[in-house]
């Protein structure tokens, strides 16, 4: 694990990437990094390599000109900076742009919902060990069992279907 320094404030610890299904939801691929890795680093580590497009915030941005993407047939929507949406605002450009960004956020939020299971129902907010990858195995797990919290309006109504 690594530190790094935002402005003025130092934070210490890691990173988890996480590639979800936008149909399901479902995390596919969790990869736990230090703190100070980048994401567009981890952007073709993220992929499982059925996509024909994948979506990213604003930390993917250039993602198609890295190096590790030269060979990738998978279409990137990468989200825009705040601030560049910001400067066109109240102009016929700018509105398209934001319905094209809230097109985008709509189908980013699926990403979402897996970190606020883990984060907020299974109350995992701290690191818990010394050691990149004893709290990456423990991401792995959390990651897993929120697909079963994620995923259980599917299975119940799987057994309702057999029982009946």
């Amino acid at each position: 694990m690594h530190q790094n320094k935002k402005g003025n404030q130092r934070y210490f610890g890691m990173k988890a990437h996480s590639g979800v299904d936008a149909h399901s939801g479902l995390v596919h691929t969790v990869i736990g990094t230090a703190g100070n890795v980048s994401d567009i680093s981890q952007a073709q580590a993220l992929l499982h390599g059925e996509e024909q497009a994948a979506f990213g915030d604003a930390g993917y941005l250039g993602v198609e000109k890295h190096p590790e993407s030269a060979g990738a047939t998978v279409e990137w929507h990468v989200a825009e900076k705040p601030s560049k949406v910001k400067t066109l605002a109240r102009t016929a450009l700018g509105d398209l742009v934001a319905q094209v960004e809230h097109a985008k956020a709509s189908i980013r939020s699926k990403v979402e919902h897996p970190f606020h299971v883990v984060k907020n129902l299974f109350k995992h907010c701290k690191t818990r060990y010394k050691g990149l990858a004893k709290n990456t195995s423990q991401l792995l797990t959390l990651f897993g069992l929120a697909n079963l919290v994620l995923a259980r309006r599917w299975i119940l109504a799987a057994d309702a279907k057999v029982a009946s």
